[in-house]
């Protein structure tokens, strides 16, 4: 690699996809080359992608924020069915109330 200056640039998700997807194809310092980019930033990419998938390659993503995300998104699943059960519940509360209501005014009548 050339000993010229490399601006600084914070790539999105999308364009380092599509990096790694030229590298496979058309070799890695090829690309590079193209790009403007260090192959340690390829391999630093491609190293966060093959072991966290797409959302390893979003700025500042670590395995412990991915594990934190996952982990927050099954307690919110949790928590959303425990909603549904709960609402279900109430629902069914509220019309054996109504049947029981409409047959004791039915008696009365």
């Amino acid at each position: 690699m050339s000993e010229e200056r490399k601006t600084k640039v914070h790539r999105t998700k999308e364009e380092k996809l599509k990096i790694l997807k030229d590298g496979a194809l058309s070799g890695v310092a090829a690309t590079c080359k193209k790009y403007g980019i260090y192959e340690a930033s390829y391999y630093q990419w491609k190293k966060k992608y093959d072991e966290m998938g797409d959302a390893g390659l979003h700025h500042g993503m670590t395995k412990e924020h991915l594990k934190e995300i996952k982990r927050l998104q099954k307690e919110n699943q949790q928590l959303r069915d425990l909603l549904i059960k709960e609402q279900l519940e109430s629902q069914m509360k509220g019309e054996l109330l109504k049947k029981k209501y409409a047959q004791a005014n039915v008696r009365r009548s």
